[in-house]
């Protein structure tokens, strides 16, 4: 079905037409610029207006028309390249009749290439004095007028091309995004670690509890899981004796999406040998005050109403600690399942099957009691066993784990351990794993012997941790949505009718 145009697109059209009557390819050549917006102003900003007068700095510069203002016969107006938005004056004199007559069958939305000299308005703008003026590209739809109002929310995710254009914002976050991640890589590579890539697809559901993507593999005629985290893999290149190794890239899970949740999501999975959990706390917490100060510039975050200091030392605490503080009750003395049980029932905590254990009810209170509570940087350590299957126990008491979730803002955003590198112990958690499932739990492990296998050759003491990059550029570029930091997050489809409406 074909599209039925507005009346501005059939202008506009019908302007593509004329040029290319004229000998114009509407959609532009190559074209060579030497200079981007925000550096001219950076550079010119503080010279007077008159000292121009004995200036000839020439610039070419390049991008869309974000605004027009025509005045007979010299109009200004604004380009908007990948650094900002740059005023430019044009004038029949200085480029012709023909150029000027160009100039002025342009749209807002237009994509244009300039030649000129720098100057200064008497208002004490940095602005291009256009010596040659070229068209690049007609836009054959008009730019919204507003588009970061709430009602259009919806649609700046879903057409994050035109939110780029129009929202400064959604600029600042897409191009902060990768400095962060690179800024990420120098602290780990300073660190001595190696980056690595490791595969996206498995014959196994491992290395987190989590509902997987499936696929299938045509020519070995087999299903196969999207990676839900990196850590098994990662770990077989400890036994091979790369000591410290760490990967950022895409895991997928298969769950609900939410303001701090998409399906697709970047993580940061890093082990390093002979290091243990204290080991990774001392690292995170360097990490994060490294990046923020030298991505963002500062260490302090505005982020669900809470002012966050990323200055201070992290607070510590343990998972039993934390519900003791709110609660009173002290599950570290509790061994008895059916006191336990009962606890959950007279504080209203319903528990699944799988979760009638005394781990999974222990990690139901700190959910319920403590989780939003921890604002400021804090490691929750010790977690019980049956949360954690990949974990070293606690040499004191069995029942915990050697782990930490660092919180910020109510927020989970790191996982650590110190690793688990006893072979027989970790096929015992596994098989354990696969009992869960049974009890009705879909993101319990399978076994996964060949790493069984690996163990078996010795696999180094080691602190190993996962960092939810998504969440930390949330925090660094203060933004309350996932969808604002992943430039194309996930979307429910439109209906027929909307796709048809944008064809």
């Amino acid at each position: 079905m074909e599209r039925e145009f507005t009346d501005q697109e059939l202008v506009r059209r019908e302007k593509a037409k004329k040029l290319r009557e004229m000998g114009l390819d509407p959609f532009g050549q190559r074209f060579e610029r030497d200079s981007w917006s925000q550096d001219i102003k950076d550079k010119f900003k503080d010279v007077d207006h008159d000292e121009f007068e004995n200036r000839n700095d020439i610039v070419t510069i390049a991008g869309r028309i974000r605004f027009i203002r025509k005045m007979g016969k010299a109009s200004f107006f604004s380009i908007q390249d990948a650094k900002g938005i740059i005023q430019v004056y044009i004038s029949i004199n200085d480029v012709g009749e023909d150029k000027y007559n160009l100039f002025k069958s342009a749209d807002i939305g237009d994509i244009v290439g300039v030649k000129g000299k720098v100057m200064k308005t008497r208002t004490g703008e940095v602005t291009v004095k256009c010596l040659e003026y070229t068209h690049l590209v007609k836009s054959l739809r008009p730019l919204p007028e507003k588009f970061h109002g709430l009602t259009d929310v919806e649609e700046r995710y879903r057409r994050r091309y035109v939110d780029l254009i129009m929202n400064d914002d959604s600029r600042r976050i897409a191009f902060l995004r990768p400095r962060i991640i690179r800024t990420i890589q120098e602290f780990m590579d300073n660190e001595g670690y190696t980056e690595v890539e490791t595969p996206i697809l498995s014959t196994l559901l491992t290395g987190a509890s989590a509902r997987p993507f499936i696929t299938h593999h045509n020519t070995l005629d087999i299903d196969m899981y999207l990676r839900v985290a990196l850590e098994l893999p990662l770990k077989r290149l400890l036994v091979g004796g790369m000591e410290s190794v760490y990967e950022i890239n895409r895991c997928f899970r298969n769950e609900g999406m939410d303001p701090r949740h998409n399906p697709e999501f970047t993580m940061m999975e890093a082990y390093k040998a002979y290091s243990d959990l204290e080991g990774m706390m001392d690292q995170t917490e360097k990490m994060f005050k490294y990046v923020a100060e030298k991505a963002v510039g500062k260490l302090t975050f505005h982020w669900y109403g809470y002012d966050i200091d990323l200055s201070k030392p992290f607070k510590r605490v343990s998972m039993t600690d934390a519900i003791k503080e709110k609660t009173g009750i002290d599950f570290k003395t509790i061994t008895d399942l059916d006191e336990c049980i009962k606890l959950a029932k007279e504080h209203d905590i319903e528990l699944e099957n799988h979760e009638r254990q005394y781990g999974h009810i222990v990690n139901k209170f700190f959910e319920k009691y403590c989780e939003e509570d921890l604002i400021q940087p804090t490691f929750l350590m010790y977690h019980p066993i049956e949360i954690s299957p990949l974990t070293k126990k606690c040499p004191d008491d069995p029942r915990f784990v050697q782990r930490f979730e660092l919180y910020i803002g109510g927020k989970e955003f790191a996982n650590a351990y110190t690793e688990l590198n006893d072979p027989d112990d970790q096929l015992e958690r596994f098989e354990h794993q696969l009992e869960e499932r049974e009890l009705g739990n879909d993101e319990a492990n399978d076994i996964d012997y060949d790493f069984i296998e690996a163990l078996e050759y010795g696999m180094p003491p080691a602190g190993g941790i996962g960092y939810g990059i998504d969440r930390f550029v949330m925090l660094l570029t203060e933004s309350e949505s996932i969808r604002d930091v992943i430039l194309f997050p996930t979307m429910k489809p439109l209906d027929n009718k909307d796709n048809k409406d944008n064809k």
